[in-house]
């Protein structure tokens, strides 16, 4: 299973959360809207508010969209109808220094690095250097009591 993350082109690179996971073989990045999509037809999209992401969904594709709140909003249109949402369960809290206030909850808004971390969790997926760049990996990490779980698996 792969996780795909679609980022605007518009994204600042000096500030994404994902910069320096390009390389990795279980994420595959999609610039939109440059790049096609594609085939959805095993994905699940990381959205606020849709049914909770269980390991039941462990056998789908994630699609992550990475962008500002507003640009992600307009991303999220483009998507096929058929597309199945997925949120994170819980109230993860973001340790990403937020100034943006097109977030819903912004305590409550993870960066694009937090919510791969968190559902890769789930999934059961590989943790292994994904926070490694992340320059707020530890207090992220604490704030969410996971400071104990093992990112080698």
């Amino acid at each position: 299973m792969s996780t795909l993350i679609w980022r605007h082109r518009r994204e600042n690179l000096k500030k994404c959360s994902l910069k320096g996971l390009e390389s990795r073989p279980d994420l595959r990045f999609i610039t939109y809207p440059t790049d096609p999509l594609p085939d959805l037809s095993r994905c699940l999209v990381l959205q606020l508010g849709a049914p909770p992401l269980t390991l039941q969904d462990a056998q789908s594709d994630i699609l992550l969209i990475d962008g500002t709140w507003r640009l992600a909003q307009v991303m999220l249109k483009q998507l096929p109808p058929f597309l199945e949402a997925r949120s994170l369960p819980g109230n993860y809290l973001t340790a990403y220094p937020r100034r943006q206030t097109d977030c819903p909850d912004p305590r409550l808004g993870l960066a694009s690095i937090e919510a791969l971390y968190i559902a890769h969790l789930i999934l059961g997926r590989s943790t292994e250097n994904l926070l490694d760049g992340y320059h707020w990996q530890k207090q992220f990490l604490y704030a969410n009591g996971l400071s104990n779980t093992r990112t080698d698996q």
